[in-house]
């Protein structure tokens, strides 16, 4: 890991504190949510919101869309949905007897993909292309999507009708998966007065030019290489849970987490340091997104489901069974 080339400014963390406080502004509570959604934009990943109706998924996404601008859509996903209505298609124009490409809703910077369960598999894989590859093909061109692009997608985990369960290999293309819980009652007295009235409507701080140099720049934060070591251990621990001082979590694995992982806990890590005006990496920022990387990549073996083993149990018995490297930075050294 190298050093990084540029220290993020007092302007860069100010700007980012005031784009987390417009989203604030609208949204009552649920300061994870929104702090996850702002650091997967910084680290061009996209996020899996998962929660009972009426917690605010949506509008936390519809809302920080509109801070740091672009454009945005949202599709509503249902049973009945094709690829093409989300991609686009070929339309055949008679007058000229030709084919003309009309692009689906997913061209824009931000789309939110609400009910993601509910679409059939035909559709998740179409939207797997544009997730991953940030791209689209059709009738064999292939058209690249505007830059950011982030998905971030809903869905009810208690919903059992309609509803096509996203595979493991969608799941692990989520940079995040983040639980979204009720308020408690000091918030839901919060929203009675703030959303009873006239909704407080968002301004836009960001634009998606300073959105890509921020994204940039998170790139550059400096890792250390005992940092990167830590994050290679978190990962091996739910491969070989025996090597890495827990071995009763050997029971509830069946497959740990992806080379993705890994990935994402650098990746969202530094956006997390960015966002908290360091231009290096910390331990404890790792820790404090692992979670939410990790737990939606685990597979639990059957006995571990049928007990009911929750994944984020586990992402917690592994933290507190991995020691973190003690990293002393300072001036000499970034």
């Amino acid at each position: 890991m190298t050093v990084a080339e540029e220290v993020p400014s007092g302007t860069d963390a100010e700007v980012l504190r005031q784009a987390l406080a417009e989203v604030r502004r609208v949204i009552v509570g649920q300061e994870h949510m929104v702090e996850r959604l702002l650091v997967a934009l910084l680290a061009r990943g996209h996020c899996l919101l998962e929660g009972v109706p009426g917690v605010a998924k949506t509008l936390a996404a519809s809302t920080l869309a509109t801070v740091v601008g672009g454009s945005f859509a949202r599709i509503q996903f249902t049973p009945d949905l094709v690829p093409s209505d989300i991609v686009g298609t070929r339309v055949f124009h008679p007058s000229s007897e030709s084919f003309d490409v009309e692009l689906g809703p997913v061209f824009v910077n931000f789309l939110l993909a609400d009910e993601i369960n509910r679409a059939p598999a035909k559709v998740q894989s179409a939207l797997l292309e544009v997730m991953a590859e940030r791209q689209v093909t059709l009738a064999g061109v292939t058209h690249p999507l505007p830059r950011p692009f982030v998905v971030l997608a809903t869905q009810n985990p208690i919903e059992s009708e309609g509803v096509y369960p996203l595979p493991e290999v969608q799941r692990d293309r989520f940079l995040f998966r983040v639980r979204v819980e009720h308020p408690d009652a000091r918030e839901e007295l919060e929203i009675l007065h703030r959303m009873s009235v006239r909704p407080p409507a968002p301004e836009p701080v960001l634009d998606p030019a300073r959105l890509s140099a921020l994204q940039e720049l998170a790139e550059k934060v400096s890792v250390h290489q005992l940092v990167a070591d830590y994050v290679v251990r978190l990962v091996m621990s739910t491969r070989a849970p025996a090597d890495y001082g827990v071995p009763e979590l050997a029971d509830s694995i069946e497959i740990g987490v992806s080379p993705r992982a890994t990935l994402g806990l650098v990746s969202a890590g530094r956006a997390l340091a960015l966002l908290r005006g360091r231009d290096y990496l910390l331990p404890d920022d790792v820790r404090d997104i692992a979670i939410d990387v990790m737990g939606h990549r685990l597979m639990l073996t059957f006995d571990a489901l049928a007990d009911g083993v929750d994944p984020d149990d586990v992402v917690r018995q592994i933290l507190a069974a991995v020691p973190p490297p003690l990293v002393v930075w300072n001036q000499g050294q970034r």
